[in-house]
């Protein structure tokens, strides 16, 4: 029935969700510079990488109200019309908190403590590889409910299963680098920012996770 569905739209909502996983994808990209950037403190590109990511988003926001705006009422879908809005709302939320990690590190010009920073941009590394699984998860999809088969629902779960992990091991890391900020930190305002950009660096990987739960829903038989 599923393909039956699909047939019914003169372009599947599954192509504007994935040209907004692919701005997602290349939002992390930059945000990975940008925080290169301001750990090294000689970098001068940390505010035009910043401004790049505030496009990407509101390219991404764009895309976002685009998928909202053709989806009339009564439209037949191949999934749960709530669970596919909530996937791309918390997607969407994914590119809300790189921004949102960006600002915090830009309070900051001086750059981030030395005992820290490193941990920092760990911590941003592991959750990276979340925010780039949306990109192939959303493809993937695509493919099954065009034409539904175990074999892909398999490698879609697949992908699921990395991404939690992947959440995981950024939560451990996000826990660590709190204790160490609380132990090594002694200025009460520079303990507040970091223990605010590490919640939200950390918060990226867990809307990356949510995506994918709600992308677990909708492959559910």
């Amino acid at each position: 029935m599923r393909t039956t569905f699909m047939s019914l739209f003169f372009k599947s909502p599954f192509v504007n969700l994935k040209r907004h996983a692919d701005k997602v994808s290349e939002c992390a990209r930059v945000f990975h510079k940008a925080v290169k950037c301001h750990l090294d403190k000689q970098c001068e590109m940390f505010d035009d990488l910043t401004d790049q990511v505030a496009v990407l988003e509101s390219e991404a926001d764009a895309i976002k109200r685009n998928i909202r705006g053709h989806l009339p009422k009564g439209v037949l879908m191949p999934v749960d019309k709530f669970q596919f809005f909530m996937y791309l709302r918390e997607q969407d939320k994914v590119v809300d908190a790189v921004e949102e990690a960006l600002y915090w590190l830009s309070y900051r010009p001086q750059g981030l403590a030395d005992e820290v920073g490193e941990d920092a941009l760990f911590l941003v590394e592991k959750v990276l590889p979340p925010i780039e699984s949306l990109s192939p998860l959303v493809e993937k999809a695509s493919e099954f409910f065009k034409s539904p088969s175990e074999a892909l629902r398999g490698e879609i779960k697949s992908v699921i299963r990395d991404i939690r992990q992947a959440e995981h091991e950024a939560d451990h890391l996000e826990r660590e680098l709190m204790h160490k900020i609380f132990s090594t930190v002694k200025d009460p305002l520079s303990v507040f920012h970091l223990i605010r950009l590490v919640e939200t660096i950390g918060s990226i990987a867990d809307h990356a996770q949510n995506a994918s739960d709600m992308m677990r829903a909708m492959i559910a038989e």
